[in-house]
């Protein structure tokens, strides 16, 4: 089936085509700026080299109609008729209590993903434009939202609960729910097939190390903890977030700098975390390259970084009481050796012996970096969302979700 897949964003909409019999990208691009004047669109179309244009696109719908336009070009196109589009796949970040798994979109659905907006407001409405653009341009295509959240559902209820009235939980759904659910069920699913393990057999912790990170235990194919909480910032150290800290240094410097809660949510999600502490960039190989160097920040920042990576791992490995797998994947998992390295050091005595010369030389491959004689793997795995949203999106369909 091939199966487009879109991601919108306030002012962007992004998009991969997948033929999902075979895990091929047939397609791929970028629209930014919409609605913002210029708008600058970039694609990879088939084997032809990546293409920028400018194009006129006042909102999502609009920018859709050029993407569909492109797709079927005897310039550019990939596709002879939209009839070859078997169904549209959107994500969307936030379902809420509301959705367990991938959803056919209805009109209930979309009604569900606006409520669930309240707890999402920078992504769920333009994830809605989305789906709501589609509708309107291909109305006959059948369409499915996959949820950052939903595979976070399966968390027990001590692990979701905030130790806050209990009146808060029931009037807000104040609660942890999660993301990266589509990356961390993804490299889930490639770890036990490359152990040769049925998912439901076995118990792994999954690292997803970007710029956003989020670390889940995962007991048979089920996630029952995960890092990131109510929003995103909760978790480790990431590239411009905080990640956990005591919530009374927030009201501290509100009142010592006199802050609106909107300032202190600007400081926390877009000037701290690796950028905030290090002063130098968001990019750890930028940081690492600085920490070679003898920068003293730069060597604090990868520190308090690694340090909040293993109080996760370590909290999990009790948690999950046995581990057959770590896995690490996202940008800086998957990439940066000298944070995987760190992360494991000294892990001996838990079962698993990293396998130094493999970590250094691994970079984006799908490969076991422990040594023969370590009782746990330790596992690089690249992440694939846009694929597993393909997938996520046929299996609706089919009736297997």
């Amino acid at each position: 089936m091939k199966v487009l897949v879109v991601n919108c964003g306030s002012s962007s909409l992004k998009y991969q085509l997948i033929e999902t019999k075979t895990s091929e990208v047939l397609a791929k691009g970028l629209v930014e700026r919409i609605g913002l004047g210029e708008v600058e669109y970039s694609f990879t179309h088939g084997q032809k080299p990546k293409t920028k244009i400018g194009i006129q696109a006042k909102n999502h719908t609009e920018a859709l109609k050029e993407v569909l336009g492109k797709l079927v070009s005897p310039d550019h196109g990939v596709l002879t008729s939209l009839d070859e589009i078997g169904a549209i796949g959107h994500r969307v970040v936030h379902g809420g209590e509301s959705f367990y798994h991938s959803a056919l979109i209805t009109d209930e659905v979309i009604k569900a993903i606006e409520a669930n907006g309240e707890l999402a407001p920078l992504h769920n409405p333009p994830n809605l434009q989305g789906i709501l653009a589609c509708k309107e341009v291909l109305p006959s295509k059948k369409q499915v939202a996959v949820f950052d959240t939903a595979f976070h559902q399966t968390m027990p209820e001590r692990s979701y609960m905030y130790a806050l009235p209990y009146e808060y939980y029931e009037k807000y759904k104040i609660r942890r729910y999660g993301f990266h659910g589509t990356s961390h069920r993804y490299v889930a699913m490639k770890a036990a097939e490359f152990l040769g393990k049925p998912l439901e057999s076995i118990n792994l912790i999954t690292c997803h190390l970007g710029n956003g990170s989020s670390i889940t235990a995962i007991a048979g194919g089920k996630s029952m903890d995960t890092s990131m909480g109510f929003t995103p910032l909760e978790g480790v150290v990431m590239g411009t977030r905080s990640g956990s800290l005591d919530p009374a240094v927030l009201l501290y410097i509100m009142e010592k700098e006199n802050l609106t809660p909107k300032q202190m949510s600007d400081l926390l999600n877009k000037k701290s975390g690796i950028l905030g502490l290090s002063g130098i960039s968001n990019d750890m190989r930028e940081i690492n390259d600085a920490a070679d160097k003898g920068n003293h920040r730069a060597k604090l920042t990868l520190e308090v970084l690694v340090h909040s990576i293993r109080r996760y791992i370590g909290g999990y490995m009790v948690e999950l009481g046995r581990v057959d797998a770590i896995v690490f994947t996202a940008g800086i998992g998957e990439n940066d050796w000298v944070v995987r390295e760190m992360c494991m050091a000294n892990m001996e005595n838990w079962g698993f012996v990293l396998d130094k010369e493999k970590n250094r030389t691994t970079r984006g491959t799908l490969t076991d970096i422990s040594l023969s004689s370590s009782k746990g793997k330790i596992l690089v795995v690249p992440t694939n969302e846009e694929l597993m949203i393909a997938l996520e999106t046929q299996w609706v369909l089919e009736g297997k979700e």
